[in-house]
Parts: structure tokens; sequence; C-alpha cells
């Protein structure tokens, strides 16, 4: 008996305060939660019980949080939809909840965001030779989550509207 802490010998309100300062933080998905309960000592049957309570009353929404989690990302990290998917599944998003959010994001959109990114890295950059330049910045994207052929052209069209020499703008890119 711990006596000091009531909350000790209820591990259901242990559960419930975990998830409310899990959330106070930032939104979470459910698996994210559950991994976090079990590696808190809380027994399977009751964090399964705290959390479904959690969805019962909206405060926990897969769907909601893959949305949110790709509109920020994409934002402020400028993270393509690769990358995107990456994460949510790494976070237990179910599948078909990824597909969703993914959707959302405006091809359009994607393509504007890879361009700031590579005007931005292009005004670090003028010492670097063409093919370098062209290399780092395809590769940069693609670590962001953007397919091979989105890079090619956008890094195409961003060199040749800077008027810097592209030596890849001959070669055969996708």
């Amino acid at each position: 008996m711990s006596g000091d802490d009531p909350r000790a010998d209820d591990p259901e309100q242990l559960a419930r305060d975990t998830v409310y300062r899990l959330l106070a933080s930032r939104a979470r998905s459910r698996s994210e939660l559950r991994q976090a309960l079990l590696r808190k000592g809380i027994d399977e049957d009751v964090a399964d019980g705290v959390l479904r309570k959690f969805v019962d009353a909206g405060l926990v929404d897969d769907a909601a949080f893959a949305e949110e989690w790709v509109h920020s990302r994409h934002r402020h990290q400028g993270l393509g939809r690769k990358a995107l998917g990456f994460e949510l599944r790494r976070k237990g998003v179910d599948e078909n909840l990824v597909e969703a959010a993914l959707s959302t994001v405006d091809g359009d959109a994607e393509v504007e965001r890879a361009r700031d990114l590579v005007r931005r890295r292009l005004r670090s950059m003028t010492a670097a030779d063409p093919t370098a330049r062209t290399r780092r910045l395809v590769g940069m994207l693609a670590r962001k989550g953007y397919s091979e052929s989105l890079a090619f052209r956008v890094v195409r069209e961003e060199l040749e509207r800077s008027g810097v020499d592209d030596p890849a703008s001959d070669a055969e890119f996708p």
C-alpha cells in the first residue's frame, strides 16, 4: 500500500491521468497512447478499457489525428505524402485512415510546397556546381517524402526559372 498517492492503488485512474497528460501536450493516436500506458505498467485490459472511454467521448480520434498530422507536418515541415504516410503508420494509425488523410493533401499544394523548399535551399547553394546542386536538391526532396518524378521535375523547373544551368535537364529523368 502506497498511502500518499491514492492513484497507485487505482490503475484505471493512473491510466486516465496518463492519457490526459499526454493529450494535453499534443494529439496522439490510440496506438501511441496504448503503448505509453503499457510502458507505465498498466494492464492491457485496463488500458484498452480506458482508451475505449476516451474514444467514445471523442477525445481520441485516429481519423482526426491523422488528418491534422498530415496538414501540420506538410505545412510546417514540408513533408511529402510518402514521409507523412510513413510517420502515421509508425504511430499505429490504421492503413485506411492513413490513405484517407493523405488524400486530403492537394497535389498542387504539394508541388508548391516542394517549390518553396527548393527555392529556399537554392539561395544558399550558389557555390555548388550544377550537378551537385541538382543532386542535393532532389535528395532533399526525396528525404522529405516527395516522389522521384516530382522532385526531378520541380528541381529542373526551379533551376531553369532561377537561370541556373542544370546539366540534369538534358538527361532522361522521370
